[in-house]
């Protein structure tokens, strides 16, 4: 795929005007996407962010995910039910990644930020909410409860060890 989408960034890097805890690096490192996302476009963002990321130079590899899950749909998916929007044709963490970077579509910023803010508290409720956690009594025994959902999670640059 080639890129010839062009923007400005207008606000300095890693200013958010929402709480992400996580930076696109970070989440990198960590493990997402089974190492496939945003391969074709990686060169718009610094070489640091790659040094120590989990990627995978084949296909889709859940080893490459923290949680060692499959996690992700793929684009088609995505395309479908409408959840790409403006320029960002990889989805949200593409737009995460370059608004990070301060690039600022105001339109588009506020349909993803409040995605952001609607992902969050709904998954770790189903996480916090599941008996198996509140029966936990070990940090390791709640975090093999929901796996698919603690991934998720990482994705969208929350903290996945609640």
């Amino acid at each position: 795929m080639t890129n010839s989408y062009r923007y400005i960034l207008t606000a300095p890097i890693g200013e958010l005007e929402f709480p992400a805890q996580l930076t696109p690096r970070q989440m990198l490192e960590m493990g997402v996407f089974e190492g496939k996302y945003i391969n074709d476009c990686g060169s718009e963002f610094p070489d640091e962010w790659f040094e120590n990321a989990k990627l995978s130079s084949s296909g889709p590899d859940v080893n490459c995910n923290y949680f060692k899950i499959k996690s992700r749909q793929p684009l088609y998916v995505w395309k479908r039910n409408g959840w790409i929007y403006g320029n960002d044709p990889r989805g949200w963490f593409q737009w995460y990644c370059r608004y990070f970077m301060g690039r600022r579509e105001p339109a588009v910023d506020a349909i993803q930020i409040g995605r952001w803010k609607a992902f969050g508290p709904r998954h770790i409720g189903g996480i916090k909410s599941d008996p198996r956690y509140r029966k936990a009594k070990t940090r390791a025994q709640r975090l093999n409860v929901r796996p698919k959902q603690r991934q998720a999670l990482l994705q969208w640059a929350y903290e996945p060890f609640v």
